[in-house]
């Protein structure tokens, strides 16, 4: 077959213009929401001119305050714990000779990107209302250790990439000259995988922040989460407050992706 004849999607009748419909479809809305934050009227859908308004009222409202704290809190130690299991999980599975049962471990540690989240939720909450019934504690620790469940998967996959993706000659050469297996992790591995275990730990970060359907199941009274505090708004008034909030997580959101992403291609 010559060169360039072959089969390419790029190449087939209509693939631009579906691929702009795509795109229009799918950034269009984003793009108007951000533009509607500065909206100095009370409307979402009418402009009446340019103004840090909604912005300033986000940021003097008490409400928004307290479940941002919260959200932050809640995504802080989710990222930590669902890291550090990620990484003695992305260890345990690749840097060990293969074993029987490999392939259903990993499939359990991918459970909450296969299982639909509403599933997870529900099943979390019947969990932890049986814990809540016995102990009487009705805390946060609920929804962190909800949310670093569900994190684990999102974690787990950049690190598990950075560890397949590293030479093994060094971490060998460091067990030839009788360094201990403890050793060679924090002075050889652990150094090469630090961009994998940041990258992991952000996309968890992420994740967690904006989560809704575990929060909204597993939280208990006084315990919204930002996105949780946005979606009861809706239900009731609609204002470009909504707007600007939704554009500060998208910032955030954003930012964390691109340095997951850059974190991701690091070398060394």
């Amino acid at each position: 077959m010559a060169e360039g004849t072959g089969f390419s999607i790029h190449r087939q009748p209509g693939f631009t213009a579906i691929a702009m419909l795509c795109f229009v479809l799918l950034y269009l809305p984003i793009i108007l929401l951000v533009i509607y934050s500065f909206n100095a009227g009370n409307s979402i859908a009418i402009w009446e001119g340019f103004s840090w308004r909604w912005y300033q009222s986000a940021w003097e409202n008490e409400q928004v305050q307290e479940a941002t704290v919260r959200s932050l809190i809640i995504a802080l130690w989710a990222s930590v714990i669902s890291t550090s299991v990620a990484v003695l999980a992305a260890l345990a599975t690749t840097r060990t000779r293969k074993f029987k049962g490999q392939s259903a471990v990993f499939a359990m540690i991918n459970q909450p990107l296969m299982v639909p989240e509403i599933v997870t939720a529900v099943a979390l909450l019947i969990f932890f209302a049986m814990i809540k019934v016995a102990t009487g504690y009705t805390g946060l620790m609920y929804l962190i250790i909800a949310h670093a469940a569900f994190c684990i998967p999102f974690a787990y996959l950049p690190i598990r990439a950075r560890l397949q993706g590293m030479d093994l000659s060094l971490e060998q050469a460091a067990a030839d000259l009788y360094a201990t297996p403890f050793q060679v992790f924090r002075r050889i591995t652990l150094p090469q995988l630090w961009p994998g275990i940041l990258a992991g730990a952000m996309l968890a970060f992420v994740i967690s922040l904006d989560d809704v359907v575990i929060t909204e199941f597993v939280k208990s009274a006084g315990q919204d989460t930002l996105p949780t505090y946005m979606l009861g708004q809706l239900r009731r008034v609609v204002t470009p407050e909504v707007n600007a909030i939704s554009t500060a997580l998208l910032a955030i959101s954003v930012a964390m992706v691109i340095a997951f992403t850059v974190l991701s291609k690091m070398k060394n």
